[in-house]
Parts: C-alpha cells; sequence; structure tokens
C-alpha cells in the first residue's frame, strides 16, 4: 500500500474509533477517506474529528437532506521528485 493508503487507513482507522462508520477509496493521485456522521455526535467528538482530519490534506463536509452528513478527506500520493512532476495533462 502507497504512504498515502497508509496515512488513510490511519485517518479512518481512528474515526472509526470516534463510532463513525468509514470506507477508503484509492485514486490516481491520492486516497480518499469518507465516513458517515450521526445525528447526535457531540460537541467533544466534533472536536475530535476534527484532530484527526486536521491531519489529512484536504477535508470537508457534505450535507443533504436527502443522504445526511458525511464527511470527506484526501490524502495525495507522493509527487514525483525528478522528471514531469505534472505530467502531460499538466496546465502551468
Amino acid at each position: 500500500m502507497p504512504a498515502s493508503g497508509v496515512s488513510a487507513a490511519a485517518l479512518a482507522a481512528r474515526l472509526s474509533a470516534l463510532g463513525l462508520p468509514t470506507r477508503m477509496e484509492e485514486h490516481h493521485q491520492h486516497t480518499s477517506v469518507e465516513a458517515e456522521v450521526p445525528d447526535a455526535l457531540s460537541a467533544e467528538s466534533w472536536r475530535e474529528v476534527l484532530d484527526v482530519l486536521a491531519e489529512a490534506d484536504r477535508f470537508g463536509l457534505l450535507a443533504t437532506s436527502l443522504n445526511g452528513r458525511t464527511l470527506w478527506a484526501v490524502v495525495r500520493k507522493t509527487v514525483p521528485t525528478t522528471g514531469e512532476v505534472g505530467g502531460p495533462g499538466h496546465q502551468r
């Protein structure tokens, strides 16, 4: 598993330990973690969740009336140290 996958797995494990059901997905440039947020999450639990998410490269909250609330976090994969960093399709 790439380093981003290990970091994302650690995030997912910590969120799960706080009682949030999580799922992970590998992508080309990052690993993502999603967690369902229950309606009755205490202020203290929110602070703990935000402490966990602060270790991600990006994170956010998607809230809809149909699907409830889902936290997402992204851990980027390592950027190459040589060659064309942005790849052939990267705009400069």
